[in-house]
C-alpha cells in the first residue's frame, strides 16, 4: 500500500467524519462515541497495515 493511499484514506474518512459531526445532529455522548470507535478502527487498521499485528480475522463458530 502507498504512502498516498493512507493519506487519501484519512483524508476520506476525516471529511465524512466531519460531515457526520457538523450536520447530523446527535447527541455529544454519542458523537464522542462514535469519533473514539472510528479512531480505534482507523489504528487497528493502520497496525495490520503495516503489519504489526496479523489479519484481524474474527472466529466465528456457528450456534447450533
Amino acid at each position: 500500500m502507498t504512502l498516498i493511499t493512507l493519506i487519501l484514506t484519512f483524508v476520506v474518512v476525516g471529511v465524512v467524519m466531519w460531515a457526520i459531526n457538523a450536520y447530523i445532529p446527535m447527541e455529544p455522548n454519542i458523537k464522542r462515541l462514535l469519533n473514539i470507535a472510528v479512531v480505534i478502527i482507523l489504528v487497528l487498521w493502520l497496525l495490520s497495515v503495516f503489519g504489526i499485528i496479523g489479519a484481524l480475522d474474527v472466529p466465528i463458530r456457528r450456534v447450533q
